[in-house]
Formats: C-alpha cells, sequence, structure tokens
C-alpha cells in the first residue's frame, strides 16, 4: 500500500510503500476509493492536537471497498462499500458508553489521530464503526458527509429548532448544512471572513439569505448560530448576534483561545455550548437525511501525492468546499 504519513508535528507528510495491513479481530480492510481533508487533519499535522500517535496517517473521512475481515467478522460485508470516521472506536462500558454518548467515552480511538487513517490506498478500520454507504453514490461527493456532513449535523441538532441560523465559518461543514437547513425551511445567515467575497457568493449560490463578514451583525437576531471556523473570537460575536434565550454551538474539535468578554451578552438565557466527536447513531441519522435533502457537496480532488498541497489550500483558504484525495 501507498500512504502519506506524519512523522513529525509540524513537518510535510511523506509518501511510504508499507505493506498491505491484515485486519485483526473485529476488524475489516477497506480498499479507499476517496479520503476528505478536513480542518482537524490540518490540527493533527500542525500540532493544535497534541499527542497524536506517530508515525500516522492521517485522514478520517474515508470511503472504500471492504476487501478483508477479520476473526468475527461477517464475510458478507467483504465488496460493500463503507465509510470510516473521526471515531473509530469506543470502549463500550464506560459511562458515557453506558448512557449512549459514545462520543465522550473515556477510552476512544480516532481514526487519523490514534489509529492510521485514510491518506492511503487501504486502511483497517474497526467493522462496527465502518458504516455502509450507497454504492452508486460517487466516492468523491460522499467523503466530505463523513465528517463534516456529521458534525454539522450534531452540531445543527444541538442548536435546536430555530428558523434563524448563523453559520460562521462557511468551509465544508457549513455548504453542506446549509442545504440541510433550506431543505428544513429554515434561513441561513453566512458569516466569512471579512472581504472573503468569493465565499459570500458561495453561500448565497448555496441559498443562504445574507452573506457577510463575521465583523458585521446580520439583519436579523439569530436564533442560533453555529462556528465551525476555529476562532475564538467569533464567540462574543455570535452571542451577540443571536436573540435572548438563542443558541452558540462551537462545532469544531480545536479553537483559538475565546478572549474576555462582557457577561451581558451572554445573559438573557443566551446558551453557549460545544460538541465534541460524533456517535454511530448521527450517522444513522444524517446519511438517508442527506440523501432526501439532495446535499451536493462541492469538492476538489487531488491525487494522494499532493495531501500535502490540499493541507496547505485549506490551511490558506483557497478552497470553496472540501478537499478529497483521490488514490
Amino acid at each position: 500500500m501507498k500512504a502519506m504519513v506524519l512523522e513529525r508535528v509540524g513537518e510535510p507528510l511523506r509518501l511510504t510503500e508499507r505493506p498491505d495491513p491484515a485486519p485483526g479481530p473485529g476488524e475489516i480492510r477497506l480498499r479507499i476509493e476517496a479520503c476528505a481533508v478536513c480542518r482537524t487533519d490540518l490540527h493533527v499535522v500542525d500540532g493544535d492536537l497534541e499527542n497524536p500517535r506517530l508515525p500516522l496517517v492521517p485522514g478520517h473521512e474515508i470511503v472504500g471497498i471492504a476487501e478483508a475481515v477479520g476473526k468475527g467478522v461477517d464475510p458478507a460485508r467483504i465488496g460493500r462499500r463503507l465509510g470510516v470516521a473521526w471515531l473509530g472506536h469506543s470502549c463500550g462500558s464506560c459511562f458515557y458508553c453506558r448512557s449512549n454518548e459514545e462520543n465522550l467515552c473515556d477510552r476512544p480511538v480516532f481514526t487519523g489521530f490514534t489509529r492510521d487513517g485514510g491518506f492511503a490506498t487501504h486502511v483497517v478500520a474497526d467493522a462496527d464503526f465502518a458504516f455502509d454507504l450507497d454504492p452508486a453514490a460517487d466516492a468523491v461527493a460522499t467523503a466530505p458527509l463523513l465528517c463534516a456532513g456529521l458534525i454539522g449535523w450534531r452540531s445543527l441538532k444541538k442548536a435546536g429548532d430555530g428558523r434563524r441560523i448563523g453559520l460562521y465559518g462557511f468551509g465544508a461543514a457549513a455548504h453542506i448544512i446549509a442545504q440541510v437547513c433550506r431543505w428544513q425551511g429554515r434561513e441561513v445567515y453566512a458569516f466569512t471572513r471579512p472581504g472573503d467575497e468569493d465565499a459570500q457568493r458561495f453561500a448565497l449560490s448555496l441559498g443562504a439569505v445574507w452573506a457577510g463578514g463575521s465583523d458585521m451583525a446580520p439583519p436579523h437576531p439569530l436564533d442560533a448560530a453555529i462556528i465551525f471556523a476555529p476562532v475564538g473570537s467569533l464567540v462574543p460575536a455570535a452571542l451577540k448576534a443571536v436573540r435572548k434565550g438563542g443558541r452558540v454551538v462551537c462545532g469544531g474539535i480545536h479553537m483559538s483561545d475565546i478572549p474576555a468578554m462582557p457577561y451581558a451578552i451572554l445573559w438573557e438565557e443566551r446558551h453557549l455550548l460545544s460538541v465534541a466527536n460524533l456517535t454511530r447513531a448521527d450517522a444513522r441519522e444524517f446519511f438517508p437525511l442527506a440523501a432526501q435533502a439532495g446535499v451536493h457537496t462541492h469538492t476538489t480532488p487531488y491525487p494522494l501525492e499532493q495531501a500535502n498541497q490540499a493541507l496547505s489550500d485549506l490551511r490558506e483558504g483557497r478552497l470553496s468546499g472540501a478537499a478529497v484525495l483521490v488514490p
């Protein structure tokens, strides 16, 4: 197999030849068709998330074909298209797992962080955390749903049922969840980097009723706002933008420090909360819903060997939608 390997944090990935991995008990091996590039991958490579298992193959938005199974896995799964996401395993026995909150597991395994991920031609995954996907769908278009879609969906659920939804940072997750919001009959207000007119036009093309810089106030108070950009200063901005009793959801795994802010913008029963990881139940809900909503992902494909370029383009804000590596 070929893989793009992170050997030291902060350094470029290196193309490496390895033997094809053998699935152990309860595991399944996939021949990878596509793996989207997530901002979390960038946080791993750049060292924002500490203590990755090195050397490491990043990537956790994986679409592939099952080609081998380990002991205890139904061999009938061979040949199926499967998806692998960030949460690669949960212990099943801690308080959170027993409370149907496996995303908060005390002993989790994360794909592309504490186990090898999808910037490769093959990957081994926990068979219980490999989701069946539509065999007729386009693999490149499907890959961003495995994290941008799932985390966006979990964030939207946390945001509640309000009609006016603000999305801060209009990248991979926001461009998916904006389509879900429009299908649900909600109004989307898109906040981009100040002056990023391309991103604002992109948001409007996907049905946003308003788009502007993150330094601007929306024309109406929002029922809720979701922050996908990893920028702590957006928290007070979003709190100012939501109505009394409104919600602000932080949808990223990493964010710069939230600055000191006056209590008055949190007062009047505004809620501030975060989203951590995802659950298998989120996937069972979201994939059928995305199909019903007619979600169309906007992707930029890259050959596997150009993973460093894809990461750089994401880092520098040169992408609309999602980058996807294609072995």
